[in-house]
Parts: structure tokens; sequence; C-alpha cells
């Protein structure tokens, strides 16, 4: 992808992923051409290849933009809990999610976010938005990408059945159920503490 920042390339390159997504509406993405992009976005392919490689890297900014979006989103976490922000983040971007789990491509968000957020942690950290107790002296580096899997998998279910359900009930439950395992993993602890003592 050409990265230029001229505003005539950032405007062409705007309308090029617009009119991807506007074809995915209507097409599955495998049957999608450039040319059918080119035409889409009422430009010539000489320009669309100024601006993209391929149909791929055109889909690869989409990603790359919405995950930018949600990192910056992740600035506002002082003010709600990070699971209520994430299912607003996602209700804004309600039309995109539906399209891309439409074409079976929300596992790409999680990938996007199993390389990007590693590095985003450690700006909220320096920011003092990551509690300190949360990570303490674990490593993060696996407890990150734990937990985006185990969110995303939630939000990949949740868009995959319409983004019906409340997520305000969603929210309640996986929290019920983290104290839960929170509970039933200091009994596993004491119980594997009173084996290695005995």
């Amino acid at each position: 992808m050409n990265d230029s920042k001229n505003p005539s390339a950032v405007r062409s390159k705007a309308e090029i992923c617009q009119a991807l997504l506007r074809l995915m509406e209507k097409h599955p993405y495998e049957e999608i051409t450039v040319k059918q992009i080119a035409l889409e976005a009422k430009l010539v392919r000489k320009t669309f290849y100024r601006n993209f490689d391929s149909k791929e890297d055109v889909l690869e900014a989409i990603f790359d933009s919405l995950v930018n979006e949600y990192k910056n989103h992740l600035i506002m976490l002082k003010d709600t809990l990070p699971i209520e922000m994430i299912f607003e983040f996602c209700i804004q971007r309600r039309q995109l999610l539906l399209l891309f789990d439409k074409n079976n491509m929300m596992y790409r968000i999680q990938q996007k976010l199993n390389d990007a957020l590693p590095e985003k942690h450690e700006e909220l950290k320096a920011l003092g938005l990551v509690p300190q107790e949360l990570f303490g002296e674990l490593d993060p580096s696996y407890l990150i990408p734990m937990n985006i899997g185990s969110v995303w998998n939630v939000i990949c279910r949740w868009v995959h059945t319409g983004m019906k359900d409340d997520p305000k009930k969603i929210t309640a439950e996986l929290t019920e159920f983290i104290i839960r395992m929170g509970v039933f993993a200091q009994k596993m602890k004491a119980a594997y503490q009173e084996k290695a003592q005995a």
C-alpha cells in the first residue's frame, strides 16, 4: 500500500476502501475483482494500483483502520468497564462487523489485535490506565492474547447472532462467570498446595 499523505491519494484510498465494502454487501469477497473495485470507486485501475497492490491490500487497510480506531478508543477506559467499551465500539461499527461476519472474516480482527495490543498495553500502562494489581509481576505476553481471545470470541459469537442480545446482560453474565472462576481457581490452588504439603 502507498502510504502517501497527499490529500488526493488519501481521498482515493478512502474511496477504494468504501468501494470494496459496498461490493462486499452484494458479492462474496472472493468473487470481487480489482476492476470491479475501480469501477465502483469511479477511478481508473492505474489510480487503484498507485494506492494499493491488490484487493487484499485494500482489505488489510480496512482492518488496520478499524484496529487503530479500537486502540484509540481504549483511552476511554477510565470512564467504563473494558467489556462495556468494547461493546459500545462494536455497536458503533455494527454494519462493518456484520459485513465481516457475512464474509467469515471476524477472526482477522482478532489476529490484528494480537499484533497491535501488546504495544498499546505499554502505552496505557504509562498513562496509568492499567491497574498495577491487574498484572503485577505476571508476564503480559500470554495474558494479553488470552484476554483478546476470550473477549473477541464473545464478540464474534454476538456479531454472528446478529448483535441482538443485550450487551448489558452479556456483560453481567461474563462478570459473574469471572468471579466464579476466581473462586474456583482459589479452591484449586488450595487443594494443590495441600496435596504438595502432604
